[in-house]
């Protein structure tokens, strides 16, 4: 069995594990959320910066580089639209309407999709997987949460004066974005010819088992299993959407554009990326129907990692 078959085991070990140990966390009262939102703030400082640095540190440079924002773009945007346009407008609570478009909108790209694109492609797809994923983290700000603020105020009806252009500074400019620095440099280090040392690839390739586990753990901790049964039958037009309808358009349009092999491969399997936990924390901090994004996420979740990968993996290996 070669590097790349044996990585699939990653699927097991470094997604699924995590989600039920954090599960069990939660059940047993083992850790507090403060704890956990310790963890989460460690992983998005230190780790998603330190892979971030040492991935674009070897990652071949092209022209096919510039089309990954693009992508990236486009795999938040036009799943909110056509989300939308088929399903959303016809949800009359404006709470939910607001949580559905969050969870068209966000896909796990990069911690799960990084993983998958690693197991096939190793550092070249997981860097790619980490670009798209920071574009989406931009429109997270400058998209998402202004529309999860709309459908909340549209709900309660309430004209609020008060400017959050201050919030929004502090999304764009704090350390939570430290990541991008990590890829600036790497980038640069790049660019100049410098070669990164072998014992850094040793790093990275822990790097990301440890990343995934410290992202995917917060996310089991979140799950409520009655909650999730309760609104199954509200997401099962997402899963159409996250799984069909998406990746129909996506793989028509990589397959014509890219050239690169590689990026069409990692693209292709985010394209059928499931719903992200920011489409959760989008969802809680401006009080839409956070349970519709956790079932769209768990749900979702569970048919990648059961179903939708592994065709993949055999389809692209």
């Amino acid at each position: 069995m070669d590097g790349t078959a044996m990585r699939i085991l990653y699927v097991v070990t470094d997604l699924i594990m995590p989600l039920v140990v954090g599960y069990f966390m939660h059940h047993r009262h083992w850790v507090s959320d403060n704890i956990i939102n310790k963890v989460i703030r460690f992983n998005v400082i230190c780790v998603y910066t330190s892979l971030s640095l040492l991935s674009f540190w070897v990652l071949p440079l092209s022209w096919n580089l510039l089309l990954v924002p693009l992508f990236g773009m486009m795999l938040v945007l036009l799943p909110g639209a056509i989300g939308y346009l088929l399903f959303a407008r016809h949800i009359e609570n404006l709470l939910d309407r607001g949580a559905f478009i969050a969870s068209a909108m966000l896909a796990n790209l990069g911690t799960l999709g990084g993983v998958c694109a690693f197991i096939l492609y190793n550092e070249q797809g997981y860097a790619y997987s980490q670009l798209i994923g920071t574009t989406q983290n931009v429109l997270l700000c400058i998209v998402v949460f202004p529309m999860a603020q709309y459908y909340y105020l549209k709900h309660t009806a309430s004209v609020r004066k008060s400017s959050r252009s201050h919030t929004f500074r502090e999304m764009f400019f704090s350390i939570n974005q430290l990541s991008l620095l990590g890829m600036a440099i790497g980038l640069l280090l790049n660019a100049n010819g410098i070669e990164r040392p072998a014992e850094l690839g040793t790093i990275f390739q822990s790097l990301v088992h440890i990343g995934a586990w410290i992202a995917m753990l917060p996310v089991g901790f979140l799950i409520d299993f009655g909650k999730v049964r309760q609104y199954a039958k509200a997401v099962r037009t997402l899963t159409l959407l996250r799984f069909v309808i998406t990746p129909a358009l996506f793989i028509a349009l990589t397959w014509l554009i890219v050239n690169d092999p590689i990026l069409r491969g990692t693209l292709t399997i985010l394209t059928f990326c499931p719903t992200a936990i920011n489409a959760v924390l989008a969802a809680k901090i401006y009080k839409l129907n956070v349970d519709i994004t956790v079932s769209s996420f768990v749900i979702t979740t569970a048919a990648y990692l059961l179903l939708i990968f592994p065709l993949l993996f055999l389809c692209l290996h």
